[in-house]
């Protein structure tokens, strides 16, 4: 079932300690078929190195496994709220990257600095509120979903293809799964620069909105014209 997908939920998530996005088994990528409404995810605290295609749990919408005998991750309900909220989104990547933890962990969005951040992000990086104790206590990952769909309540995701969990760490999506660790390693290079911006200059002003949008609209959009076609 699936093994197009599952080939590429592998692949991606193999990359995150390629990339340095991971130590341990601190990350989950997954990919949906929006067709059958079928999510391919990382299994529960299994290492990379072990993971192969017929490890990789498929389970429906509602988290029902559907397919494998392991447990799925125990992010799946977040990943699934956004799959719902999100419907043109194809992959998710949750990390504890260093630099988004840092971000995440001090409760703070990232500003927009430079023509780095406006290539992939046509705002801030938002960072969540609070999560009550009720919202912690009561269905844990499927409020942490909740709480990012509301983080986007005005914003639109393709926009901005990540979030920081406040306390917790990041969310990136994309187009599918390796567009979604795509963004995620990008976003920890945004933290990065974004820290050291402010040591050096403090919190200046956000970038030049004219020069945010023509770096965004250069590589999305009708009009993009960055790369080969």
């Amino acid at each position: 079932m699936l093994e197009e997908l599952k080939e590429k939920v592998l692949q991606a998530n193999l990359e995150l300690p390629q990339r340095d996005l991971v130590i341990l088994t601190w990350g989950n990528v997954s990919g949906i078929d929006r067709n059958s409404g079928y999510v391919v995810i990382k299994p529960s605290g299994v290492v990379y190195e072990e993971l192969t295609l017929e490890s990789l749990p498929v389970v429906d919408l509602e988290g029902n496994v559907v397919e494998g005998t392991l447990r799925p991750s125990s992010d799946t309900e977040t990943h699934l709220q956004l799959y719902k909220a999100f419907p043109d989104i194809g992959g998710i990547v949750h990390t504890h990257s260093s630099w988004g933890v840092r971000w995440a962990q001090a409760g703070r969005s990232i500003p927009t600095y430079g023509t780095t951040h406006a290539d992939y992000f046509n705002d801030k990086i938002p960072c969540t509120r609070d999560m009550t104790e009720r919202e912690i206590n009561n269905n844990y990952e499927y409020n942490t979903g909740k709480v990012i769909v509301e983080s986007f309540e005005n914003l639109n995701p393709l926009n901005i293809p990540g979030i920081l969990v406040k306390e917790h760490g990041p969310f990136n999506w994309g187009e599918d799964p390796m567009d979604a660790v795509d963004n995620a390693m990008v976003m920890e290079e945004i933290a990065s620069s974004a820290y050291y911006t402010e040591q050096l200059s403090g919190e200046k002003g956000s970038i030049n909105p004219y020069l945010l949008e023509k770096h965004f609209s250069r590589k999305h959009g009708e009009n993009a014209y960055y790369g080969q076609y």
